[in-house]
């Protein structure tokens, strides 16, 4: 029995969309959603797979198709019969792409937007560079020197990252949190509290906002499980804020090479109950009372003081061994001599 092409070519695009939107939704590759941000993302993701399966199998069942049909037969040494383009197909194969790439522009900028990625100046209230310009009683035509250094400053307090949603405008975070990378940990300081530590923890359920900043190289702020990633930047303050929804230990990852020890450089962040981290906010606060501090730790301007110097008072906490301490110390007066030798 001849089938018609136009049921086989049905038929096989029904098979073909069941199998990508299947594994789209089943592939199983990502971590826990461990925020309520994660899922906007992975519903992204999730639409990605599907398209790239779907594209996946065309490509390789064209390829087998054609392998099986234009093998080589016994007896035929003759080259197959000349083509010259195929107009229709060429268009086809360039207007696929591009709708595929359009859709997926859109529905990411969407994505983004909604999370709080775009246009943090608007968002956040803070004034753009015309009406800056505008404070200083200047336009953008008469343009001066002040009005130049006006514009710097202010660019150099815009926080920059995920979170600044007009729904946050007014609306301050349960639990603020400044985080500092450095070569090679994370430090954590909890606002209004004199905890610093080396592990992140936070409330399930509440209003997150981490301050991200770097000291001495570029890092990166990952955290797998909660889809989100936020570079820490030497002298620029950048911002999470997120809601965990899911109780459990989770790894926080530098995802930018920042040195020798980049590998390292990973620490944990607890997601607890409300009660949980209000109880351990109040035994880091007494325990913290009871240090004798070093001179390390009241140190006006710790720009200055050199990695070592810096994470000798909390080495033990963050796992770091003497012999790492040492090797910071010697890496950072041959990048210093280096530079003095050069200049």
């Amino acid at each position: 029995m001849n089938i018609p092409s136009n049921i086989l070519t049905l038929v096989a695009g029904i098979l073909l969309t069941a199998v990508s939107l299947w594994y789209g939704q089943n592939h199983g590759l990502l971590p826990v959603q461990a925020s309520e941000q994660a899922a906007q993302v992975d519903g992204l993701f999730n639409m990605m797979m599907t398209i790239a399966t779907g594209l996946f199998i065309i490509v390789q069942g064209c390829l087998i198709f054609v392998a099986i049909k234009y093998r080589r037969r016994a007896g035929d040494n003759g080259d197959g019969s000349p083509n010259n383009g195929n107009i229709p197909l060429e268009i086809f194969w360039t207007a696929i792409p591009a709708a595929i790439v359009l859709m997926i522009s859109i529905y990411s900028f969407e994505v983004y937007s909604q999370m709080g990625g775009l246009d943090p100046m608007a968002s956040m209230g803070h004034k753009t560079p015309s009406q800056v310009l505008a404070q200083n009683g200047e336009s953008t035509s008469e343009m001066s020197m002040s009005g130049m250094v006006a514009m710097d400053n202010h660019r150099g307090s815009i926080a920059l990252g995920l979170g600044a949603t007009p729904a946050n405008e007014n609306k301050p975070p349960a639990v603020l949190v400044k985080v500092l990378g450095l070569q090679y940990a994370w430090t954590f300081t909890y606002a209004g509290t004199d905890v610093v530590s080396g592990e992140l923890h936070l409330p399930v359920g509440e209003d997150a906002q981490l301050d991200i900043a770097a000291q001495d190289v570029l890092h990166a702020f990952w955290l797998p499980e909660f889809r989100i990633k936020q570079d820490a930047i030497p002298g620029r303050e950048t911002e999470l804020r997120f809601t965990p929804n899911r109780l459990g230990e989770y790894p926080v990852i530098c995802a930018e090479l920042c040195g020798a020890y980049h590998g390292v450089m990973v620490t944990k962040l607890y997601v607890e109950t409300p009660e949980q981290y209000q109880s351990w906010l109040d035994a880091q606060q007494v325990a913290q009372a009871a240090e004798p501090k070093t001179p390390q730790q009241v140190a006006v301007d710790v720009s200055k003081l050199s990695s070592n110097q810096y994470l000798q008072p909390y080495a033990q906490e963050l796992g770091i061994t003497p012999e790492m301490l040492q090797h910071m110390d010697h890496h950072q007066h041959h990048d210093q001599y280096s530079e003095q030798h050069n200049s």
